[in-house]
Parts: structure tokens; C-alpha cells; sequence
């Protein structure tokens, strides 16, 4: 159970997107979750790999964010593992996304899930897709971090 506090701590978190975009800009957004959906989230039952972020009518939703329902759900609510959830941002700011979103190659992805003062936020970013060899750099830095790693590691023995 989350503490009702002012610190934040990480629900879930999409680590693909980091792959796949450079973050330009990020947003932190509240989400309009059933109540269900809130229990489910405090027992981590969320996934957010395939998430993506779209904005109809001025609204912005979430979609592809899996939060799957607990066995102990009530009789009388549908569950709906990955209905689309709509996300809180003040007019201004959805305006401004809308702008850069509708500059070519610009989309919006959820990174992370995390409490914030008891309520459930959603950090999503203003990214740019990487083409195939950005993500071959990535991987080729990333791999040449763990070589200096293991050779600081293997030299303090």
C-alpha cells in the first residue's frame, strides 16, 4: 500500500519506449481510472509496453495500457483489461502537444506509472521514433557501459 505522502514511488514503467524514442519533452498527467482499476494498480497489475497516447477532441486518452482485474473483483463491474483511460492535462498544455504532435514525426508515449499525494499519475513524453541504426548505437553504448563496468569491478578484486 502506498504512502500518502509527498514522495512518489514507480508502479510500472515502459522501458521499450526509451528504446524506441528519444524523450523531447516529458508531461505528468493524472488518469481517470475506475475503481477497480485503482486496486488492481496497488497490486501492480499494470503493463505498459504497448501503450501509446492519442488526443481526440481536444482530450487525450491512453490506449494499450493493460491493467488487469484482480480475482477478488465485484460481481457487478465488466472488468476491461485494456479500456481506454483518459488522461488529465490543463487545456494549454494538451494545446501546445497538439501542435507538436501534428509536426511530422512527433507521437506521445507513457513511461511510466507512479503515486503521487495517494493519486495515480502517468508520466508520458513528446518523443521522436529512432530509426534501426540509432537503436544499434543504443545497444552498441550500452553494451560498451557494462565492458567498463565489469572491468572496474574485476580490477577492485
Amino acid at each position: 500500500m502506498p504512502k500518502k505522502s509527498d514522495s512518489s514511488s514507480r508502479i510500472a514503467e515502459n522501458k521499450k519506449a526509451l528504446f524506441n524514442y528519444f524523450i523531447e519533452e516529458r508531461f505528468e498527467c493524472g488518469m481517470v481510472l475506475e475503481g477497480w482499476e485503482v486496486k488492481a494498480v496497488r497490486e501492480g497489475k499494470v503493463q505498459l509496453t504497448d501503450g501509446y497516447v492519442v488526443i481526440r477532441d481536444g482530450e487525450m486518452y491512453v490506449i494499450g495500457c493493460q491493467i488487469n482485474p484482480l480475482k477478488s473483483a465485484s460481481t457487478h463491474v465488466r472488468p476491461d483489461a485494456v479500456r481506454t483511460k483518459k488522461l488529465l492535462l490543463k487545456k494549454d498544455e494538451i494545446r501546445r502537444l497538439i501542435g507538436k504532435v501534428e509536426q511530422k514525426g512527433y507521437t506521445l508515449v507513457p513511461l511510466n506509472l507512479h503515486w503521487k499525494n495517494g493519486k495515480v499519475k502517468c508520466e508520458i513524453a513528446l518523443a521522436k521514433g529512432k530509426a534501426e541504426h540509432d537503436k544499434r548505437d543504443t545497444i552498441k553504448d550500452r553494451e560498451g557501459k557494462r565492458e567498463v563496468e565489469r572491468a572496474l569491478k574485476h580490477r577492485q578484486r
